[in-house]
């Protein structure tokens, strides 16, 4: 064991510059070389056993398990590249912090793990990285350092063993690390794993070679002295996508199968592993990264095939319009991802042929000459070009898309009026009416703040009569009259006129003397309506004015100065008719007495509407209104509240609560004095009237007891008016027996508050309804039980022979079958007297109770009286209260006495009534035997 570890690290020394205190040191190969090597310090041939038996009692030393690292790397180091991963031993210490040294061009993670941070080149120099582990809670730090150095060679160097008589041309070779033992100075022995992070490998993409092709060579060290397994999981082997990469689990050739796309996968994880022949483990798996190369197989797409832009008219140069954006799906990380983009074609070339410009890096889309003018040139076209190899036009891929720059519209131009003077005309006291349309023109793009117009008056309307609102589609200005104009007080109006843009012009340009306009307005007369002063005219009066009292004068002006017309005058609204008007003059006054108290007056006041009418052409008229203030005055008597009351017969638990009303005023109301009257002499015998207050009294029983029923008490009440005024009102008193609760019980009470005649009108006719619905709903009920019936068959319809009638072919003989006396049908009275009979009965037909009485056919010999007697037979029937309502049932059957043709039926052909036997008909078959059962029975 120890011969065979001293000639391996002879072998490795060999290969490997080692470096470092105490042996402690590495040598990582380049990326294309993947082979790694562990050296380790033995003592003895039984180190490893030794190692393992002692395992438990080896101290710990903490810090990093290699100070020293050797890297040798390709010249370019990509960004992101690992380059290292440092191991710290902490013999759980606790958590240490990394650190690098050069932070511009390195990082490290919580790993260890070292990485470039951008892209370096590292030829004909070598780079040295300090990465620091600090203990936060000690403060110790260690150190360890890291040698970059390129490869001398630039190139893969391979091992060949002697034993690899197999393998047909020399790939890389991954070597598994060893588990190192290192010899202390005081005797001991310390274990130390160490971790290395393998340079990936990298594989160009859209391969043409032979498949599989060989990538590199796992082996480990172990195999020298058995026999092992190697495998390599992970996705794109075992995992999808599988069977990309396979190895040789003798030799440990890692191979591709097929060739790859960057732009589907740009890398693969694999974990290579080694076991024994019983499947041990027998090394930790290690990780590979391959890379896969990115080649340009992919040109540059332009995310939309037609991109949009704006740019206001008159930008200056340098003004950014937009951005165009092309992807390419190879790496963005070298040339064949790196775009660059031109302009090349530009439509329409005016005012210039270069009027834009583009960044070739960001696509950014900037102008570069000045003279946009949007009233000239609405958009431009633009072709871009996009193309990959930074640009290259040789051997980049490239593709083209299309830019439309709308160039949007400022307000550069101002409105004009298309005139310098307007002119409108419109009639005096006219309201929201257009007097003139002002029209503007403006080169500005239509409906925009910066077209549309908005007029405003500068002169010639101090008191703000008319007002200029805009029309949005035509961009017109309105004038439009908003207060009343009299004829009268201004005959014309001269106007002047501004008009400019909802949005102000833009720096530099100014409104010219076209913005302004003048605008000539005539009023024209009209025949005004007479006006009242004042309107309404107030007065006050004092009420019971007698009819035919002047009271005023109510008199209308004509506004129409310059036009002498007469004024009549009439009355419109005076809903008490109480008042008149003079038609010439306007005078007022009374035909009937004003009453205060009247349902028309409200408040004290009354309201009569008065029209003024010229004789103008067309006439006019005016109203006006005549408000009367009545005063009150003493003109009504009191009358008692309420007119009716109830007492109980006993009057210890009653007394009745008055109260006097009256519809003057005060003074001319309460307070009031109340007094029984001394007529009739009962009144004051049996009954007491005690003043509460002026505007209440009481009045009570005076005797114990008073019978029931309904007196009248009358009562005299005073005002207190001048001149006062009294009445007797006649009380209505109800005396009645009443509970312990002094309501009234008894009936008459109930008799009293009986129904009204219209009460007892609508409970008869909902009575006579009601009547009527139940006779129609039993009328419709038997109704419906005779048509049920109606649909019932009588018999069986098993023994119903017309079920059973059959059908034959034969016409009988021949001519001479055709001679016989048609008389003999109409000769019923033939028959011998004791064979007249209402047919012959079926055993299943409806019993009858007595003869019917049927009608007799005449003896007259003519051949429609069969069809006669058959309606007059049907007539009997239906007249017959006991025949059954069976149409299918009824017997016309009967022949009448006195025939000379005798009996119609084969069966009743004999000359008397007598028994027959029927039984012969029973030979003849089932149908007939049927029949004669039903003939066979005889009378019954």
């Amino acid at each position: 064991m120890y011969d065979a570890k001293h000639l391996y690290a002879q072998r490795a020394a060999a290969i490997f510059s080692m470096q470092g205190k105490g042996g402690r040191s590495c040598v990582c190969s380049s990326p294309s070389e993947l082979r790694f090597l562990w050296h380790a310090v033995v003592v003895g041939g039984e180190a490893e056993q030794s190692l393992s038996s002692k395992q438990g009692s080896l101290p710990c030393t903490r810090g990093f398990t290699q100070e020293e690292y050797i890297i040798e790397m390709e010249p370019e180091l990509a960004k992101g590249q690992a380059v290292c991963n440092v191991s710290f031993l902490d013999c759980g210490g606790g958590t240490v912090w990394f650190q690098v040294e050069d932070k511009h061009d390195f990082s490290v993670n919580e790993d260890g793990g070292v990485y470039a941070l951008h892209h370096l080149n590292l030829r004909g120099k070598e780079k040295a990285v300090l990465v620091y582990a600090h203990d936060l809670h000690t403060k110790q730090v260690w150190k360890a350092r890291i040698h970059l150095r390129v490869h001398p060679s630039n190139s893969t160097q391979t091992e060949v063993k002697p034993s690899d008589a197999t393998l047909t041309q020399q790939v890389p070779e991954i070597l598994f690390p060893w588990r190192s033992v290192v010899v202390r100075g005081d005797g001991t022995l310390r274990r130390v794993k160490r971790d290395w992070v393998i340079p990936p490998i990298n594989v160009p993409e859209n391969s043409r070679g032979q498949f599989p092709e060989d990538l590199v060579r796992i082996r480990s060290d172990r195999d020298k002295n058995r026999m092992l397994r190697y495998s390599v999981t992970g996705p794109g082997a075992d995992q999808p996508p599988t069977g990309i990469f396979i190895i040789n689990p003798i030799s440990g050739q890692l191979s591709v199968t097929k060739p790859l796309d960057r732009e589907h996968i740009s890398n693969f994880h694999l974990r290579a592993h080694a076991v024994d022949l019983n499947g041990n483990q027998v090394e930790n798996p290690i990780d590979i990264v391959i890379n896969v190369i990115d080649q340009n197989d992919n040109r540059p797409e332009f995310t939309h095939s037609i991109f949009n832009g704006s740019v206001p008219e008159g930008s200056k140069p340098g003004s950014f319009v937009m951005t165009v954006t092309s992807v390419d799906k190879d790496d963005p990380k070298t040339a064949n991802g790196m775009l660059r983009y031109k302009i090349l074609s530009q439509n329409p070339q005016s005012p210039s042929s270069n009027m834009f410009t583009i960044n070739n890096k960001t696509g950014d889309i900037i102008t570069v000459a000045a003279g946009l003018d949007r009233e000239k040139v609405t958009q431009y076209t633009l072709i871009i070009q996009a193309t990959d190899m930074e640009g290259n036009p040789t051997y980049g891929l490239s593709n083209t898309a299309t830019t439309v720059i709308r160039i949007t519209d400022v307000n550069d131009n101002a409105p004009e009026f298309t005139t310098e003077t307007f002119f409108g005309e419109v009639h005096e006291n006219r309201v929201n009416v257009i007097v003139a349309n002002l029209t503007v023109t403006d080169k500005d793009q239509p409906h925009t703040p910066a077209w549309s117009a908005v007029y405003r008056i500068i002169a010639g309307d101090p008191t703000g009569r008319f007002s200029i609102p805009t029309d949005p589609t035509t961009n017109e200005g309105l004038l439009t009259v908003v207060k009343p104009i009299d004829y009268e007080s201004t005959r014309s109006f001269m106007l002047t006129v501004e008009a400019e843009n909802e949005v102000t012009l833009v720096r530099g340009i100014h409104l010219p003397r076209q913005s302004t306009a003048t605008v000539s307005v005539r009023i024209l007369d009209l025949n005004e309506s007479p006006e009242f002063r004042p309107n309404p005219k107030s007065m006050r009066l004092e009420e019971g004015l007698s009819a035919g009292s002047m009271l005023t004068t109510f008199t209308a002006q004509d506004p129409d100065r310059y036009m002498r017309q007469s004024i009549r005058y009439s009355k419109m609204y005076d809903p008490a008719n109480w008042l008149e008007i003079n038609p010439a003059n306007g005078q007022i006054s009374t035909i009937a007495i004003l009453d205060r108290e009247s349902p028309y007056i409200k408040n004290n006041h009354y309201n009569v509407t008065f029209m003024a009418s010229d004789n103008g052409t067309p006439p006019a008229s005016g109203t006006g209104t005549l408000q009367i203030y009545l005063t009150d005055i003493n003109d009504n008597a009191p009358h008692v509240f309420p007119p009716e009351v109830e007492m109980c017969e006993r009057p210890e638990p009653n007394a009745l609560n008055l109260t006097a009303s009256d519809p003057d005023l005060s003074p001319n109301a309460g307070p009031f004095a109340f007094e029984l009257a001394n007529r009739p002499s009962d009144v004051r015998r049996n009954w007491t009237l005690h003043r509460l207050n002026g505007e209440h009294a009481q009045l009570r029983l005076r005797i114990g007891f008073l019978a029931s029923g309904l007196y009248e008490v009358p009562i005299t009440i005073t005002d207190s008016g001048n001149l006062p005024m009294s009445n007797t009102s006649y009380l209505r008193v109800k005396v009645c027996q009443c509970d312990h609760h002094g309501d009234c019980v008894d009936m008459e009470r109930i008799i009293a508050a009986g129904l009204g005649t219209g009460a007892i009108i609508a409970i008869l006719i909902c009575i006579i309804i009601l009547l009527v619905l139940v006779l129609l709903f039993v009328m419709w009920m038997k109704r419906r039980d005779k048509e049920r019936q109606a649909k019932q068959l009588l018999i069986d319809p098993e023994d119903d022979v017309r079920d059973n009638i059959l059908k034959y072919d034969e016409e009988g003989g021949g001519e001479e079958d055709q001679d016989y006396d048609l008389s003999q049908l109409q000769q019923p009275d033939a028959l011998e007297p004791e064979c007249v009979k209402v047919g012959i009965r079926r055993l299943d037909e409806r019993p009858l109770h007595h003869d019917h009485q049927y009608p007799l056919r005449s003896a007259a010999p003519h051949p429609g009286d069969i069809g006669d007697f058959i309606h007059e037979g049907l007539k009997a029937a239906d007249n017959d209260p006991t025949a059954p309502p069976y149409d299918s049932l009824l017997v016309f059957d009967y022949e009448g006495s006195g025939s000379t043709a005798g009996s119609l039926s084969s069966l009743h052909s004999s000359s008397s009534c007598g028994d027959q036997d029927y039984d012969y008909l029973g030979d003849w078959g089932p149908r007939f035997r049927k029949l004669a059962d039903l003939y066979g029975g005889g009378d019954d």
